[in-house]
């Protein structure tokens, strides 16, 4: 095992103030949405799939992993790995691979966590999302805001704004196997100004043998609303220093009591850093027009131990960047237009290394050391009807160019120097790429009464290939000729609400990706593969009794290879089969009480169950998991004017389960699930009179 390597910050707390008595029904109706248009709309006419995680539901969770919470997303679902890693499924099977996070847009305010072509699948943990004012997604490919990435879905985390008065608190938890966290707030708004401070630090001792983490985030924000000029500023950093377990091996392994809390790679770890920082200044032009511009800056910086792979080598990567976002917001008689130019420019490194010889093609030394330097600049214009009509039509447009100039620094001493002939790992020489992507979507929404709304809409998303499917190439492929990935969208959704105790949302979709790059059985870097997905994704709310509420989170879907592709991990052609790790049915159900009548203070309960359908771990579809189903427990109290306990309890029945399955180098491969939890945590609000 490392050396410990843990930075923890005295001064790391976190806000939080649940919001105690909803009402579920009342949540549902609250559709003011800003990820669409960068500015706050009525998201219930859209024609568009979205779905909301606003701030009482995540303080009632009080997630420990963002898993936990995008339970209640319809569509989505974060694969949970060990620590804070994960991998995301947005509209999509789990995907993996070296640019597979691509598929999705994953920001902070509309600002990407990452830079364009230098994702990574565990980028949530950069998010400060356990003191998010609301967690927004769109599902399928976005309006023509967004550019590459935003072709699955976006996730957007957006920070909480300040209060209208003093809202000023500090809590503690403790949980299971040495974990513990403080979280402190602090909001106010004095005269034009107003601040909001979100911090948080949490220690994690690890369920597993030599693993854990701790970790550390903070958001600071400070809203000015002059005469002429609206301010925004956020800075927004996170550190994660993490002893990481892998996979335990082995058909059915997670029920093997031996095996269940053993760590194969002891020796694994993850160190990541991330800063982001951006103002957005907006005004008034005229009477009918709004400009914003938004520069900013992002700064990330990650080391891990490759312990997935045999061989084991060590990556270092980083990027910095600075951006532009500017759009300009026009209403025009009947419709709403935005217009805007994103600019992006990002200095990026990787280095990847083994320490001991594995083989004669995977030997000793460097794997890969190069720079990239690349640039992002993209045009869009998006309208939106503002008819006195059931009618409303949306259609945008974007134009997006990605430019790539790639520096190979590998020296003569490197891994396979003498024989790169032979080597497995293959540095390209200095070139430099570039791709010209178009983006289009158009809706139709139409209001069959004052409570129901039917809508249909079609899109094409893109993204550009990632720099690590270019240039982090192997076995002798000397150039990757790829393409843009594009998927084609066509949905219909229906949303409303039914004497006002019930609110729905459900779409349909059917969507067809092209171009798809993937890793052959050469091991080369292609596209033109062809994948196909359809499904149906629903969340009600009902309003049993005054005190009592059901919720319902569901998906059932379809993703398959739709082309004849000689895949890596596969024995022959697999068209029309499923693709791997991807669940036909899944979601999550929740049984609320409001007992403050009981107790005279503010008092909730929530059951949830949570339900995931078996799927295939390979694509000749040989391999299988059989699924499970959660029970979660999750109640708050007020305990006066200045005191709130949450107890959480986590796998209630103690199932023993998969937070992910993986059939990978000839074995069965699991991140175990954790067994039942008990998590309490108190928070004192300052300032408040006592009663």
């Amino acid at each position: 095992m490392r050396p410990a390597r843990r930075l923890v910050l005295a001064t790391s707390f976190i806000l939080t103030v649940p919001v105690l008595c909803t009402n579920a029904v009342s949540q549902a109706l609250e559709t003011v949405i800003v990820s669409a248009s960068r500015m706050p709309e009525d998201g219930a006419a859209l024609p568009l799939a979205w779905s909301a995680v606003d701030s009482q539901a995540l303080a009632l969770t009080g997630h420990v992993h963002i898993n936990e919470v995008m339970q209640r997303v319809p569509g989505a679902w974060i694969a949970r790995g060990n620590g804070q890693e994960s991998l995301t499924a947005l509209r999509s099977p789990v995907l993996t691979g070296a640019g597979s996070c691509a598929a999705f847009f994953v920001g902070g305010d509309g600002i990407s966590l990452r830079a364009p072509g230098f994702c990574n699948v565990n980028q949530l943990f950069d998010a400060n999302t356990e003191q998010a004012g609301k967690i927004e997604v769109i599902k399928g490919p976005a309006t023509a805001l967004y550019g590459s990435n935003a072709m699955h879905g976006v996730i957007n985390i957006l920070s909480a704004p300040p209060s209208a008065e003093l809202d000023h608190s500090l809590a503690l938890e403790g949980g299971p196997d040495d974990y513990y966290r403080a979280k402190y707030r602090y909001r106010n708004t004095v005269g034009a100004h107003g601040i909001s401070i979100n911090a948080n630090g949490s220690s994690d001792g690890g369920y597993k043998d030599d693993s854990g983490y701790d970790q550390q985030k903070m958001t600071l924000r400070h809203d000015y609303a002059g005469e002429l000029w609206s301010i925004r500023s956020v800075l927004d950093a996170a550190n994660l220093n993490q002893e990481t377990a892998g996979y335990i091996q082995g058909y059915k392994s997670y029920k093997d009591s031996d095996l269940r809390d053993s760590n194969p790679n002891p020796e694994a770890y993850r160190d990541a850093w991330s800063v982001r920082f951006y103002t957005t200044a907006s005004r008034t032009l005229g009477a009918n027009s709004t400009l914003s511009i938004t520069p900013y800056l992002r700064d990330n910086d990650m080391e891990f131990l490759q312990h997935f792979l045999p061989w084991q080598p060590v990556e270092k990567n980083s990027h910095s960047s600075l951006g532009l976002k500017t759009v300009l917001h026009s209403d025009l008689d009947n419709l709403r237009w935005a217009n805007g130019i994103d600019l992006e420019y990002t200095d990026a490194s990787l280095k990847e290394t083994q320490d001991q010889d594995f083989s004669p093609n995977q030997p000793a030394g460097v794997h890969y050391d190069y720079r990239v330097d690349a640039a992002v600049a993209a045009i869009f214009s998006q309208l939106r009807s503002q008819w006195q009509s059931p009618w409303e039509l949306s259609a945008g447009v974007r134009a997006e160019h990605t430019y790539y100039d790639y520096d190979n620094r590998t020296e003569d001493g490197s891994a396979c120097a003498s024989d790169a002939s032979n080597c497995r790992f293959y540095r390209p020489s200095d070139r430099d790429d570039d791709f010209t992507d178009v983006s289009i979507n158009a809706g139709v929404s139409y209001r069959l009464d004052d409570n129901m709304l039917a809508y249909l809409r079609v899109a094409r998303g893109f993204r550009a290939p990632q720099a690590t499917e270019l240039y982090r190439l192997q076995s002798g492929q000397e150039t990757a000729d790829l393409d843009s990935e594009e998927l084609d969208n066509v949905e219909l959704g229906l949303r409303g609400n039914w004497a006002d105790r019930l609110s729905y949302d459900g779409s349909v979709y059917y969507m067809q990706k092209d171009q798809v790059i993937f890793q052959d059985s050469n091991r080369q870097n292609i596209s033109g593969a062809k994948t196909r997905h359809y499904g149906l994704e629903l969340s009600l709310d009902y309003q049993l009794t005054e005190h009592w509420q059901l919720g319902l989170d569901a998906n059932a879907s379809s993703h398959s290879y739709d082309s004849r592709i000689n895949l890596l991990g596969s024995s022959g052609d697999i068209k029309g089969n499923d693709i791997d790790t991807a669940p036909e049915f899944f979601g999550s159900a929740r049984l609320s009480w409001d007992f403050s009548s009981l107790t005279r203070q503010d008092s909730v309960a929530e059951l949830e169950w949570v339900y995931m359908d078996e799927y295939f771990l390979d694509p000749d579809n040989q391999h299988k998991y059989d699924g499970h189903s959660l029970l979660n427990l999750r109640t708050s109290s007020s305990l006066g004017p200045r005191w709130l306990a949450t107890l959480r309890l986590t796998n209630l029945l103690d199932e023993q389960y998969a937070e992910r399955a993986d059939f990978g180098f000839g074995q069965y491969r699991y991140f175990v699930g954790h067994p039942r939890g008990a998590y309490l945590e108190l928070r004192y609000q300052f300032g408040v009179a006592e009663s």
